[in-house]
């Protein structure tokens, strides 16, 4: 019910800025942003993560320290394996370090379980940002500064996201930040 509710608000927000997005597309983002940003325990359960087997800021943070089976680099190599002395002799690649999306999931759990929804959808944010290429991720920021991009490039990108990279959070964002800039004119003329 709230998903409906929030649909109406975005919708009559949409068509009083005069934009042209179908109701269908605005009750699809709406419902993804919602079922986000409140975890998969549907809604207003507010049972302890770790009943719903999810993780629990209680006893599961710091990840690094009470789950470190669980932390991994995008490369595969363990918590354990990624060493001050490898990287000084060279042995580590960037892929060795970086950040997996579940380990950002996981952050994301921890974070819903100590009432941080608002932190829980930023870090599934980034977990979606793992899976594009660095490069394309600089063009977006910079496409996402006011006046660099008109409305339809903006909404193009939030298509990108969506079919190319199944980011659906963050083509959320981008569509958010298209109706936001056409209503307070920073669209590219």
């Amino acid at each position: 019910m709230a998903d409906d509710y929030m649909s109406k608000k975005v919708e009559d927000m949409i068509k009083a800025k005069g934009l042209d997005i179908s109701p269908d597309r605005v009750a699809e983002v709406v419902k993804q942003v919602m079922s986000t940003v409140q975890g998969e325990s549907g809604g207003g359960n507010h049972q302890s993560a770790s009943s719903q087997g999810r993780l629990d800021a209680k006893k599961d943070y710091p990840l690094a320290n009470n789950r470190p089976d669980l932390v991994q680099s995008a490369s595969g190599l363990k918590l354990e394996d990624i060493t001050l002395g490898k990287v000084e002799e060279g042995s580590l690649s960037f892929e060795d370090i970086k950040i997996r999306p579940e380990t950002l999931e996981y952050q994301a759990q921890i974070a819903e379980s100590a009432g941080r929804p608002s932190l829980a959808t930023n870090l599934r944010r980034a977990a979606e940002l793992t899976k594009i290429p660095d490069e394309r991720v600089l063009e977006i920021y910079n496409a996402l500064r006011p006046y660099r991009s008109t409305k339809q490039e903006l909404l193009d990108i939030a298509g990108e996201l969506e079919s190319k990279y199944d980011a659906r959070i963050c083509a959320a964002l981008v569509y958010e930040a298209a109706a936001v800039y056409e209503g307070r004119g920073r669209l590219k003329k």
